[in-house]
């Protein structure tokens, strides 16, 4: 949790630092200032500070901060591991079900690759109907081998490169208020998901 501050404080320092040196004309600064004012209510423990994009298993465009507003269910895997990763999607899919009719809505799950090379948007594609996740709860990112290091070490996430097409990884899904803030994780394949499931019953609205 030291580790996740301290990240998430520098890059909001540094994003709000670029905003002040970027106001060339009035309607630039009218601009700055709505994003300024929106900004405040992120706080310095947010992933919606990261300036990382990604891409959507749909080939869309996204930053993080655009799933604001939602208790998001995350976790970092590759589409072509045999092991874990498909233990880790039934793990999310037994969570989901566990949500009562009423939050279903307010909850997005979110994977996103630790192999962005192999994982195009068509292959994230293929996964999610492989894997019967193509309604719009179900979220597949990729982003630059960068971005992908750097959020992976916000979750904590360990990750490397055995072969081709191999990587070991660590097995943690990570509930998300809101705001963006961690609120819970859960390490281990098959573990008891009681805690993560009441921790989204009680963040979605």
């Amino acid at each position: 949790m030291i580790h996740f501050k301290h990240i998430l404080l520098v890059l909001s320092l540094v994003a709000i630092s670029c905003n002040d040196t970027s106001k060339k004309d009035s309607e630039t600064a009218e601009a700055d200032i709505l994003e300024n004012t929106d900004s405040e209510k992120i706080s310095d423990m947010s992933i919606y500070n990261l300036p990382s994009q990604w891409t959507t298993q749909d080939g869309n465009e996204i930053e993080l901060k655009e799933l604001k507003g939602k208790v998001l269910a995350m976790v970092m895997i590759y589409t072509s591991c045999q092991a874990a990763c498909p233990r880790l999607v039934a793990d999310m899919r037994n969570i989901e079900k566990q949500i009562p009719e009423d939050k279903k809505n307010d909850v997005q799950y979110v994977f996103v690759s630790i192999d962005p090379e192999t994982d195009t948007p068509e292959r994230l594609t293929a996964f999610a109907k492989e894997n019967e996740m193509e309604e719009d709860k179900w979220l597949f990112l990729r982003g630059t081998e960068e971005d992908t290091r750097e959020f992976a070490a916000v979750l904590a996430v360990n990750y490397k490169e055995i072969s081709p097409i191999d990587f070991s990884h660590s097995n943690i899904i990570s509930v998300f208020d809101q705001g963006g803030e961690l609120a819970h994780q859960q390490e281990g394949l098959g573990v008891d998901n009681k805690e993560t499931v009441q921790t989204i019953i009680d963040l979605a609205k």
